[in-house]
This record gives C-alpha cells, sequence and structure tokens, in this order.
C-alpha cells in the first residue's frame, strides 16, 4: 500500500474517523430521518468560523444597520434598478418612461411600492417628496400596463397548462419513493406575474410537510427552449448585462412582495485590506492583480490552481470537504501560499486535499464580503422559505444574476467543483446533502452580515442553508440562463431608448437621411425564404461575407457547417461536434447578432434564423472567434 507524502498520524487518525463516522448508503430509516452526521458537520463547520475567522455576536453589525436613515435603502434599490431620475428634480419624464414602459404590472407596483416608501420617510424627515411616477403617465401606472400585463397573465395561464397540476412541494415523501417526477421551468412570463397565478388559483400548500434530504427529491427540471435558443449569462454584451440587472431586481422584489419575504440589503463596512496577496483580499483586487498576468482569466488564479488541485486529488478521497486537515499544516501551506504562488514556487505534490479542502473553505469565509454580497445574503438565506420549487428557483435564477461579475463567476467555479464531488459519491461518500450541509456555513455565515443561521431551531436552521446550497449545486446549470422574458424587456428597452434618441437628435437633416435609409433597407419580415448576408470577423477586423438562405427550420448550428463548408473547404475536419439532434457544432467560432435591439448577443447555435430575423431585423450578424474559455462561466 502506498504511502502519501503528506500522510501523517493525523491523517490516519482523520481517516479513521471517516471510515467509522461515514454516510452509509441511503436505508428505509434514513428516508425518514435527516443525516445526523450532516447536521453535526454543520455545526462543526460553525464553530470553525467562529474560532478561525473572529466570528462573533453581531450584535454591532445590528446596531449600525439600524443606524441608517430612512428611505436609505428605497433610495439605493431605485438607483440599482436604474430609476433614480424619479426621485430627483431636474430628471426629464423620457428618462423615466423609457424603463418603465418595459415593466408589467406586478413589476410597476413594485417600484411603485419603492416610491411610496421613499416618499414617506421623505415627509417625516420634513423634506418636499418627489414626484410620484404617476405623475409621469397621468394616469395610475397600474392602468397604463394594465393591456401588457393581463396579456403576460394570459400567456403564462397558457404555458401552465401543460404542467402537472399538483405541485412538487404537495407530494409527501410517502409518494416520493420511486424514480424523481419531472418538472417544467417557463421563462417566457416574468416570474413575478406567475407567481400572481399561482397565488391566485391557491396552488401554494402549507410547508408542513417534512420533507426527505436524499438527493432523489430533487426533480429533473426541463426547461422548454425558445426558437430562439437558450442565452447564458456569458452570451450578452456588458451593457445588456446592466440592463439585464436591473430588471431582474425588479422582478426578484415584486416576487419577494407577493411571497412575503423579506429582502433588507445589508452594506458590509469599510475594512482595512490585510497587507495580503491572496487571503482576505476583495476578489475584484484579485482579479484586476490576475488579469495584468492573465487578461481573460474570469476567476483568480489562486482559487483555479487549488480546484484544479482539488479535483485531481482529491474528489476521490473519503470524507473530502467533512474530514478536517492538519491545523499546522494548514497554516504552513497558507503561508508558502501567500509568499510563492505568484513566483509559480509552489509545489502541490506534497499537499494534503484535506488540507487544499479546508483552505479552500477559509478562503471564502474569509472574504471582506460575502460570496453572495452583503447586499443579497439575507435573501439567499430565505429563499427556503419559499414552498414552491419552481419559485425557489426564480429566486435563485434572479439573484444569480443579480450578483457582480467576479462573485458569480467565482461562484460557479466552486459548484462546478462541488458537482464533480458529488458525482463521484461511491468513492468519496460525500453525497448531495453531505456537500450541501458541510459548504452552506462557508457561504451563508459572514461576520460583516447579520444572519438568523445561529438563532433559533438550529436544526431547521442548519437544514434551511443545506437546502439552498443544494439547490445551488443541482441546478447550475439552469440558474446561470437568462429568462426569456428578461431577454424580451431588454430588446423592448433597446428599441424604446433607440427611438428617444432619434426623437432628441438635432441634427435633423442627418435624422431625415437616416429614416429614408432604413425605410429603403429595412427587412420586410414577411418575406418567407430571405437571405441573410452574414459578416465574418477574425480578430478587430471585418475578412468577409457569406450569403445565407433562411427558412424555416434554418439554425444557427447550419449556418456554421455552411461557413466551415465554405471558407475552411473541411467539413470533416474534427473540428465539429456531432450533437444529439444530428447538428454540428464547431467549438472554435460563433455566430453573433450585433445591433438592432441588441447590443451583442452570442447566439445559441439551437437558434432558428427565421425567427431572430423576424424578431431584430435591423441587427447584423457576425461569425467571430469565440474568446479564450475562462473558469466560472
Amino acid at each position: 500500500m502506498s504511502v502519501d507524502p503528506w500522510a501523517g498520524t493525523q491523517d490516519q487518525a482523520a481517516a479513521e474517523h471517516a471510515h467509522s463516522t461515514h454516510t452509509p448508503p441511503p436505508s428505509q430509516d434514513q428516508e425518514q430521518h435527516p443525516d445526523e452526521l450532516c447536521l453535526d458537520s454543520f455545526w462543526s463547520e460553525v464553530e470553525t468560523i467562529r474560532q478561525g475567522s473572529g466570528y462573533t455576536d453581531l450584535d454591532c453589525t445590528r446596531r449600525d444597520s439600524r443606524q441608517s436613515e430612512e428611505g436609505e435603502q428605497e433610495e439605493q434599490w431605485l438607483a440599482d434598478a436604474g430609476l433614480s431620475n424619479l426621485i430627483s428634480e431636474d430628471s426629464e419624464d423620457v428618462d423615466n418612461a423609457v424603463l418603465l414602459s418595459t415593466l408589467t404590472r406586478t413589476q410597476a407596483e413594485a417600484v411603485q411600492r419603492r416610491l411610496d416608501s421613499y416618499t414617506l420617510s421623505l415627509r417625516k424627515r420634513n423634506k418636499p417628496p418627489p414626484r410620484d411616477v404617476r405623475d409621469i403617465f397621468h394616469s395610475p401606472i397600474a392602468q397604463t400596463l394594465l393591456p401588457e400585463s393581463q396579456h403576460s397573465e394570459d400567456t403564462a395561464q397558457n404555458s401552465m397548462a401543460s404542467v402537472a397540476k399538483t405541485p412538487l412541494s404537495a407530494v409527501t415523501p410517502e409518494h416520493q419513493r420511486g424514480a424523481p417526477k419531472e418538472e417544467f421551468f417557463f421563462t417566457d412570463v416574468a416570474y413575478c406575474e406567475q407567481a400572481v397565478i399561482f397565488l391566485k388559483q391557491a396552488k401554494l400548500p402549507q410547508n408542513n410537510s417534512q420533507r426527505r434530504k436524499e438527493d432523489g427529491t430533487l426533480p429533473r427540471v426541463i426547461c422548454p427552449k425558445c426558437r430562439l435558443g437558450v442565452t447564458r449569462i456569458q452570451d450578452l454584451s456588458h451593457a445588456d448585462m446592466k440592463k439585464v440587472r436591473q430588471l431582474a431586481l425588479i422582478d426578484m422584489t415584486a416576487l419577494s412582495d407577493l411571497l412575503e419575504l423579506e429582502v433588507k440589503r445589508h452594506k458590509t463596512g469599510k475594512r482595512k485590506i490585510p497587507e495580503s496577496t491572496l487571503f482576505g483580499v476583495p476578489l475584484a483586487t484579485l482579479l484586476e492583480n490576475d488579469q495584468k498576468m492573465k487578461p481573460n482569466t474570469s476567476t483568480p488564479l489562486f482559487m483555479q490552481a487549488l480546484l484544479s488541485f482539488l479535483e485531481k486529488k482529491g474528489v476521490d478521497s473519503e470524507g473530502i470537504l467533512r474530514v478536517p486537515g492538519s491545523q499546522s499544516r494548514i497554516k504552513l501551506l497558507q503561508q508558502n501560499l501567500e509568499t510563492n504562488f505568484y513566483s509559480g514556487q509552489v509545489s502541490w505534490d506534497e499537499v494534503s486535499p484535506n488540507d487544499a479542502a479546508a483552505l479552500l473553505k477559509k478562503f471564502i469565509r474569509e472574504l471582506p464580503a460575502p460570496l453572495l454580497t452583503a447586499e443579497y445574503l439575507n435573501t439567499f438565506s430565505a429563499v427556503r422559505d419559499i414552498t414552491e420549487l419552481k419559485q425557489k428557483l426564480h429566486m435563485l435564477n434572479l439573484l444569480i444574476l443579480l450578483l457582480p461579475e467576479p462573485n458569480r463567476n467565482t461562484l460557479k467555479a466552486l459548484l462546478e467543483f462541488l458537482s464533480k464531488v458529488v458525482s463521484r459519491e461511491k468513492r468519496n461518500r460525500m453525497n448531495l446533502w453531505a456537500v450541501a450541509t458541510i459548504m452552506a456555513p462557508n457561504l451563508f455565515l459572514h461576520k460583516a452580515v447579520p444572519s438568523r443561521l445561529t438563532e433559533g431551531a438550529e436544526k431547521g436552521q442548519a437544514e434551511k442553508a443545506a437546502d439552498v446550497m443544494r439547490l445551488l449545486i443541482r441546478y447550475q446549470d439552469l440558474l446561470w440562463t437568462i429568462p426569456n422574458f428578461l431577454m424580451s424587456q431588454v430588446r423592448k428597452l433597446n428599441e424604446n431608448s433607440n427611438r428617444r434618441y432619434q426623437f432628441y437628435d438635432r441634427r435633423i437633416k442627418n435624422l431625415l437621411r437616416k429614416i429614408h435609409t432604413d425605410s429603403r433597407d429595412k427587412p420586410d419580415k414577411n418575406t418567407s425564404e430571405p437571405r441573410r448576408t452574414v459578416k465574418i470577423q477574425v480578430g478587430d477586423l471585418e475578412s468577409d461575407t457569406m450569403e445565407f438562405q433562411l427558412n424555416i427550420s434554418s439554425r444557427a448550428s447550419d449556418l456554421l457547417s455552411q461557413f466551415h463548408r465554405q471558407f475552411l473547404r473541411s467539413p470533416d475536419n474534427g473540428k465539429g461536434k456531432m450533437r444529439r439532434n444530428g447538428s454540428v457544432v464547431y467549438p472554435d467560432c460563433a455566430l453573433y447578432e450585433v445591433g438592432g435591439n441588441i447590443g451583442e448577443h452570442c447566439l445559441d447555435p439551437d437558434t432558428h434564423l427565421l425567427d431572430l430575423y423576424n424578431s431584430n431585423p435591423g441587427g447584423e450578424w457576425f461569425i467571430k472567434m469565440k474568446p479564450n474559455a475562462s473558469r466560472g462561466l
């Protein structure tokens, strides 16, 4: 039997501990009772956080939070939602109307509630209130947006017809003994409008049944594909993603209001950045430094190296993430990494996987601000209080979109690793519930933000945090997509903004010339089989063009196949990958939609091009080389 260079008496003892206390295969008893070992591990993690990173009673933080002025949260919310002009005395009505015109009725009502709350706080402070949003429309906002929201409601009801009438959470454990059921996840209708329909139909059951914690209780979630394809977060330009975040905040707030969730946001106080190169350094600072060495990186280089090592040496280790490493070795390893990581003088061959896993958790919890951000940490935690699974996923999807890019990419890299750990359960004895229970305190407990995890019924709070964690791990691919309704709202927002800028263009001659050109060159939406010119761009220069005949079945993958046949003269050059539907995907290049009602959009290979042509007739199509894939996207 070979012995690893880092193995010592402590590791042998840890291995024996893991062997004697590891999670046994599921049994009938475990199907009815929580895994006590996992709950013990949860509180062991909490104790480690308290002792190792200075986590103390948060009364001081709570006092600081209560000292913020009334109306400050509403003011910040309006700014984040792109509606700060509503409380500005010198704003133009048209600036507000552009965004407000894209909202559904329920979303608009959420905006109105924040304005009313802000106005009330100003009156309490004897300040003149801002203008009411209803003054902008000269009619009640609910009446202004009623036709569109009614259409959304009807659409939602139609799209829900194919979903099983009994929601997942109404099914008792006794009915879940068989294969996991399937759930349909619709994104064409705003999540808050779907919640309105569920509430009207009394589809939300009481949360009075104890769920099993085994992985089998989570169903397979199916998201029907739109003909415009799936849009992932990394597919949009930064300008469009900014609008996505504004609209996602409004929808998330409207959904929270309907579900009566507390979404009070917190701010972390200013902290002195330690004289460290890795631990305790803000994510944005780490990335800024790392991008000087590797421009396309999206997650800290240190975390990439740590996860890479764990994927090679740790995923098969029994009790990985649960079995503690040697505290003395962990301290020495941290000092070594702080000093030598960027010089490339760190040898990973002698590192224990358990030490590396402990260091990973320490890196996450020693961030100056929570990985899930101080603003949204408690909202993430509150997701467990939602009864309906699909609404939990709705809320998590919106929260992921709201995270800053460094946090979102780092979280994705972490979740991908945790998913690999779960996939090796037969070797490492760590199932989804065990991994979620161990990791939850490291993400949901932070000394800078008040938390309810250590209050009240401890067992219940632990299970709540772990349940949200396992949803993040299990459904991460779904959560990192942009819902179709947000894409539609972004397109409408861009269209309205373009009309606004044209209206205020002082150069009337140029405007008239543009109108004449647009009327002459504008494609005919009713053309049954139009041709489209596609520009081919290599680097920063446009190198060529090609013609492509569109029909009702044309997809982006078909256009890319023609590009490879026409320009590379080798349809079977080994670069294409056959998909289940028979299409070929070329991972080195992609089709982009640019301009019109979108900034820049990398298209899904399954995008139906005739539908895209009619959806954005003013856009151009480019074939570009994909940017180097970076971890975390």
